[in-house]
């Protein structure tokens, strides 16, 4: 999709670039310009170049879309001003027979050359937002296929490994009461592993859950690891949240959580996974550590797929709105997760 973005935005550049801006000069009163003031004529030709390329680096649409009034009077402001004082730019005065006429015929003179510069300003202003425009509505859009794509895929990879649920949980209550009084641990894990099971199913059909319940398949998912685990292995979960019921995509940390487990643990030495969570205001923070306990080559080997889905998955959900930064260091693999909810 970045690809195609990018693509996108290049065939909006260069026809800018090479046809829209050149004709604009050259039909218009700047092919009589250069002759007399080519200083001048030059300057507002790299005006409109440069206005066209900061307008496209600013972002105006997502500013305007997430309602930034501030930010876009300041720049509306600084926009007017710069071609205002272009406007004023010291020109030679008309030499007339008759003193007068040559002081009115400046005058207009500049005037009309004034309009004009404020004429073609607006063009570009006008062209260069409609084409962010676009190009977010056609980012949208591709984003939005994404993220039914991988609806479908998901959709397909269920049926093709579907169970019936009644039947399912029947079995699992029947197998709960064989292994009742037996172990106080066996009965733990059995209820874990259940309620895992009954959240995987309700969430798969939901497009939202709250923040809360998916912190509490968190907490049954590392638990029923730490009852496999043996005490090689010791995990810090720190969670602050001030709003539970915060609706976010489901399963959305699953990866980074099991990620941690299936590379950071051992049953011979020393090893310790943090996982955190914090929620405030809207503003979302995750982050999970751990040793790196299985071999550098089998560990890059598969790492990148789980990451690279969860990567798509982000930027579909969240275009702009969220960050996602790995790294290896010292032995130790860290993820932080940063994504604005608001």
């Amino acid at each position: 999709m970045k690809s195609d973005e990018n693509k996108t935005s290049l065939i909006f550049d260069l026809f800018f670039c090479i046809i829209l801006c050149p004709l604009l000069m050259a039909l218009g009163p700047m092919r009589h310009w250069w002759a007399l003031f080519p200083v001048f004529t030059s300057i507002v030709a790299v005006y409109l170049y440069s206005c066209y390329f900061i307008i496209k680096s600013l972002r105006l649409p997502r500013l305007i879309m997430s309602r930034s009034f501030r930010k876009l009077a300041l720049i509306a402001a600084a926009f007017v001003s710069a071609t205002y004082l272009l406007t004023l730019y010291p020109l030679p005065d008309v030499d007339f027979v008759i003193p007068s006429m040559s002081e009115y015929q400046t005058r207009v003179r500049n005037y009309n050359m004034a309009v004009t510069t404020w004429f073609m300003f607006t063009l570009v202003l006008s062209y260069s937002l409609t084409m962010e425009f676009v190009n977010e509505l056609y980012n949208k859009m591709m984003q939005q296929s994404i993220i039914e794509n991988q609806r479908q895929k998901a959709e397909l990879a269920a049926f093709k490994a579907q169970i019936s649920p009644h039947f399912l949980f029947n079995t699992l209550n029947s197998l709960y009461s064989l292994v009742i009084g037996t172990s106080a641990k066996a009965e733990n894990a059995f209820v874990k592993f259940t309620e895992l099971l009954k959240y995987t199913y309700v969430a798969a059909d939901n497009e939202s859950v709250a923040i809360g319940d998916e912190i509490e398949y968190i907490r049954n998912y590392i638990d029923l690891q730490m009852i496999r685990l043996d005490g090689h292995t010791v995990v810090e979960w720190d969670c602050e949240v001030d709003r539970p019921d915060t609706q976010i995509p489901p399963m959305i940390f699953l990866t980074f959580v099991e990620n941690a487990f299936k590379y950071g643990t051992s049953t011979s030495r020393e090893c310790k996974i943090g996982i955190s969570m914090r929620l405030e205001k809207g503003h979302l923070a995750f982050t999970t550590s751990n040793r790196i306990m299985r071999h550098r080559k089998e560990f890059n080997s598969d790492m990148p797929v789980g990451l690279t889905n969860c990567r798509n998955r982000l930027t579909a959900l969240y275009p702009g709105k969220h960050s996602l930064s790995t790294g290896e260091a010292d032995g130790k693999f860290d993820v932080v997760l940063k994504i604005n909810l608001n």
